[in-house]
């Protein structure tokens, strides 16, 4: 059995706490989930249909393309014709004003036979017309041939090359064939720029009015598809009118209201779809993590990642804010694989991007290119304890992503289609590998919410220059050797029985700081004076056992992981402080004994790293008290200590096996013989050595 299942009898309130979760998450995610009751087909024109064949449920008309409703649209454009209205008073207008001025003109300068000319050339600018100059630029743009002028509700056409603008007006009344009669010097004399102004204004209404009509000519639809008409056939190639029905199809869907009872189906096939995920996920606990299940920050974990990517999924198609694959999902299985495990962190990733891929249209994709970055994700990040590897984590899941997406590419045909180079997609993918860096930041937040402590933090507290390893090496220099060595044997014995060893090595270096409160009454910091000697058995026994209180109040203190204090609480578990126990029953034999004076308060391990430090402690511990270190001694010390430890019961309660116990027991011996190995012991010289 895995140490991660242990089975437990489960109430039936806890069941129905399990219900009550899973309707919640279902109601949840169906109510952000995306609304449309239609399909939609990925194809191109000019490659084969890979989908089933399709038949029309509906009847609906065949619209034309973009690009041929743009073409026609074009050159229908032709045919537009925008109104201006003539204003004939100007003309009047500037005429009288040019009269008066030659009047003022001195006849030198200005001879009088240019005022007939002049006012010809006057009348025939206005009777052409002048506009704008931007009314002129846009009739251009939209090259257009001809224009409507109208007066008096009359109107007449007028070819817009024929209007003037106040610029080519002022040109053509400086412009003479006949310059020797005609003279230009004389011209600029008269000002003639005042008397030239647009006397065509653009009539919107009208112009709208005519722009609608011509509008009105194109006619969007190519065809009409009848009730059980076959569409497209599989492997049939999608030509322009092929291409043209299925969007036609897609566009009627999409405007179709569904009835009640489409609706209601729909609901029901959402939910169904949601809840066999939940409840898959529900039995992988169940069968495999049934420890978990006992543990609410863990659920808690999992469910807040399986519901929290979906509904960012749904919302960015919901409002089409932005491609789903700038979502960093790979950021999941990195939480969960820190803090719980590889296997969970693969099942609970999956069953979250299918239920993110329900949401998209093309989901296949979409499905294949997160489960391999998820993989890989968990592959390539066994245990986050550096920035360096969470960087070289997120390289290797952005090139796996981007290689796995192309070659879907080339699977479905070349990504250098008629269509163009996808390369958004490519960038959105670059993008999420770029934000899964984020997880390193998220990691003290989540910490914070669920409780749980990574290999960062375990790392940072390993530091022995942080406060409160600093203070045990000053003020109680014997515990903290103690604690290093213990640090060291727990280490290897987790490394070989495969148990959480940066874990235990920093819950060893923890787990004696309690001491800090009386270091001399514990005989690694004596050096001569024993104050044991004039207390007590029974007084002296709460000193001691007041270690374990006294660290876990040093622990809140300075705000150490609860994680910690688990190993402060469980490193003596419910076991007796033996030398004061057996030496006073050993004194007064005839006295009733009260064991619960000489009893440590508790609880016995619950954890493999637990039950590893409570072996390390008392093996390190006992060693300093032999007689003469050889490898029979040592031996029989390690199997001695250990095996009252399983008999009385102390590693009940936690995961560990005879196996491993029997692995551990070879590792403490083997480090023992080393550390406790003799030397040779060195000549010294028997008399004096004379220079040669």
């Amino acid at each position: 059995m895995s140490r991660y299942n242990r089975q437990r009898k489960v109430s039936n309130k806890e069941y129905l706490y399990r219900i009550a979760g899973l309707v919640a998450m279902i109601a949840v995610l169906i109510i952000f989930l995306p609304k449309g009751g239609y399909n939609s087909y990925d194809y191109k024109i000019g490659e084969p249909w890979d989908e089933a064949q399709v038949i029309a449920q509906d009847s609906f008309p065949v619209y034309k393309s973009e690009a041929q409703l743009q073409r026609e649209s074009d050159s229908l454009r032709n045919y537009y014709e925008p109104y201006f209205e003539i204003n004939n008073t100007i003309y009047e207008k500037q005429a009288t004003q040019l009269k008066e001025a030659f009047r003022t003109l001195s006849h030198d300068r200005v001879p009088p036979y240019y005022l007939p000319h002049l006012l010809v050339k006057l009348r025939h600018l206005y009777s052409q017309g002048i506009v704008e100059a931007s009314d002129y630029d846009e009739l251009k743009k939209e090259k257009t041939r001809q224009v409507w002028l109208f007066e008096n509700n009359e109107s007449q056409p007028r070819f817009v090359k024929q209007l003037f603008t106040e610029k080519s007006a002022y040109e053509y009344m400086m412009a003479e064939e006949d310059s020797v009669r005609y003279n230009h010097k004389c011209l600029m004399h008269c000002g003639l720029d005042k008397y030239i102004q647009p006397n065509l204004v653009y009539d919107a209404e009208k112009s709208m009015q005519q722009r609608q009509e011509v509008d009105a000519q194109l006619v969007p639809y190519i065809g009409q598809v009848q009730i059980g008409q076959k569409l497209v056939d599989h492997g049939q190639i999608v030509d322009e009118y092929t291409y043209c029905v299925l969007q036609s199809l897609e566009r009627f869907q999409k405007t179709r209201s569904l009835s009640n009872k489409e609706k209601l189906l729909q609901l029901a096939g959402q939910v169904t779809y949601i809840a066999i995920l939940m409840v898959l996920l529900l039995f992988y606990f169940e069968q495999f993590r049934s420890d978990y299940l006992a543990s609410p920050r863990y659920i808690l974990l999992v469910v807040s990642q399986c519901v929290i990517f979906p509904l960012l999924t749904y919302t960015l198609m919901t409002h089409n804010l932005m491609n789903v694959f700038v979502i960093p999902y790979c950021i999941l299985p990195i939480f969960i694989r820190v803090f719980m495990d590889s296997r969970t962190a693969f099942i609970a990733h999956t069953v979250t991007i299918l239920l993110c891929a329900v949401a998209l249209h093309h989901p296949y994709e979409f499905i294949v290119t997160q489960l391999v970055a998820g993989l890989v994700a968990i592959y390539s990040l066994r245990q986050l304890s550096q920035r360096s590897e969470l960087v070289r984590s997120a390289a290797l899941v952005t090139v796996a992503s981007l290689v796995t997406y192309f070659c879907i590419e080339l699977l479905h045909g070349s990504p250098y289609s008629s269509n163009g180079f996808d390369k958004w997609t490519y960038i959105y993918l670059l993008l999420a590998g770029i934000l899964s860096l984020l997880s390193y930041t998220l990691l003290m937040p989540i910490e914070r919410i669920f409780g749980f402590t990574s290999n960062v933090t375990l790392v940072e507290l390993s530091n022995i220059n942080n406060t409160i390893l600093r203070r045990l090496s000053e003020e109680a220099p014997g515990t903290f050797q103690h604690s290093m060595q213990v640090a060291n044997l727990a280490a290897e014995v987790a490394n070989s029985i495969g148990a959480k060893s940066q874990l235990v090595r920093t819950g060893a270096l923890y787990h004696d700081i309690g001491k800090l409160e009386n270091p001399v009454f514990f005989t690694e910091n004596q050096s001569g004076t024993n104050p044991h000697d004039n207390l007590p058995y029974e007084q002296s026994a709460q000193i001691i056992i007041q270690h374990v209180k006294n660290g876990l109040r040093l622990a809140d203190k300075y705000q150490l992981p609860s994680v910690i204090k688990e190993f402060i609480s469980t490193h003596h578990g419910r076991s007796l402080a033996k030398y004061f126990y057996v030496s006073f029953k050993n004194d007064y034999p005839e006295k009733e004994i009260d064991e619960r004076m000489f009893t440590y308060p508790g609880p016995n391990p619950t954890t493999l790293e637990q039950a590893i430090l409570m072996m390390a402690d008392s093996i390190e511990a006992a060693s300093r008290s032999l007689n003469k270190y050889t490898e029979e001694s040592l031996n029989n010390m390690v199997d001695r200590i250990i095996d009252e430890q399983v008999a009385s019961g102390y590693f009940s309660q936690c995961p560990i096996s005879f196996l491993e116990i029997a692995d551990a027991k070879e590792v403490f011996k083997t480090k023992l013989r080393t550390m406790y190995h003799t030397r040779i012991q060195y000549p010294e010289l028997s008399g004096q050595v004379t220079k040669p």
